[in-house]
């Protein structure tokens, strides 16, 4: 029993395992091929009886191109993806730790990777036929900077599996380190702020803060607008996809077509041969029966023509 129970999951791990491979050659597959590929696996998978691995690849959403390029680079790239990574980590602890110097040198070297990792990116793009536009590759820029800035960011990019371009947090340092504490006397107490102060001061709040909500409202609209735009672009191309289907079944039902008629042509002209044969048997049976007729009028002829020979020469005596 437990022999067959360890087989099961041997078998489980093993399915699973395929399901993820698919997985990565979708996110690693150019946006303009992803939808025809994943349905050609999810198919094989439910073919083979996997409905559950179906269902997670037919859920596999097509990445945007600065998205899988981003995916392309970390998957071409391990090595300098894994030093990315550290350079993140370091950058965080930097920032926690408010080391000043140690910011300053680390973002300094984060700008020059950010910059030469997004041409990389490009570069490996076009290669695969895919040219990236300044556009999209700003959009490598701004998800490599989130990868720095945010850990669960930088998890999801090392997975090569994004289906959108990642945004950096506003509360990651732009790149100047914080000044350093300045030793000084103590401050004179301060003198009792007027009520115009104060209420200016408040006024100023309520500003910042009115500003920092409509920066967050107008970063989930972009995010649900790219969300809007990724589903547009995976049901045009699922609807190409469908066209395409259509058209070939199209084709083949052209051909199925030509196909019966010509059947039905040669079986015509069949049952024509069929029918004429027939007719001529008859014809020939007819002339059979009529030969046969005419033959026995000929013997019974000859007979007679003979016995009257007999007579007329006295054999008949």
């Amino acid at each position: 029993m437990q022999r067959k129970g360890g087989r099961r999951r041997d078998t489980d791990g093993q399915e699973a395992e395929a399901v993820e491979q698919v997985l990565d050659e979708l996110y690693a597959t150019p946006p303009s091929a992803f939808v025809s590929r994943r349905e050609e696996r999810a198919a094989a998978a439910r073919t083979a009886g996997r409905k559950e691995d179906a269902r997670r690849v037919h859920a596999a959403r097509r990445p945007t191109l600065a998205a899988w390029a981003a995916n392309l680079l970390t998957r071409s790239q391990p090595e300098e993806t894994r030093r990315f990574l550290e350079l993140g980590q370091a950058l965080r602890e930097a920032h926690r730790t408010l080391d000043a110097a140690g910011l300053k040198e680390l973002s300094a070297q984060r700008r020059r990777i950010v910059s030469a990792l997004s041409r990389q990116a490009a570069q490996l793009a076009g290669e695969a036929g895919q040219r990236l536009s300044p556009a999209a590759q700003r959009e490598v820029e701004s998800t490599l900077r989130a990868v720095l800035a945010d850990p669960e960011a930088a998890d999801r990019w090392a997975e090569g599996r994004l289906e959108v371009s990642l945004t950096p947090p506003s509360a990651f340092p732009s790149g100047t380190a914080p000044a350093e504490p300045v030793r000084s006397e103590p401050a004179p107490r301060p003198r009792p702020k007027s009520r115009g102060t104060a209420a200016g001061t408040r006024a100023k709040d309520e500003l910042a803060e009115r500003r920092r909500t409509r920066q967050a409202e107008l970063e989930r609209a972009e995010q649900e607008a790219e969300r809007a735009a990724r589903h547009l672009r995976d049901a045009r191309a699922e609807q190409a996809d469908a066209q395409e289907s259509l058209r070939r079944s199209d084709d083949e039902l052209g051909r199925v077509r030509e196909a019966v008629a010509t059947a039905e042509e040669r079986l015509r002209a069949a049952h024509e041969d069929l029918d004429r044969a027939e007719r001529e048997r008859r014809e020939a049976e007819e002339r059979g029966r009529t030969a046969a007729d005419a033959l026995a009028g000929a013997e019974r002829d000859a007979r007679a023509s003979a016995r009257r020979v007999d007579r007329l020469t006295g054999r008949g005596r």
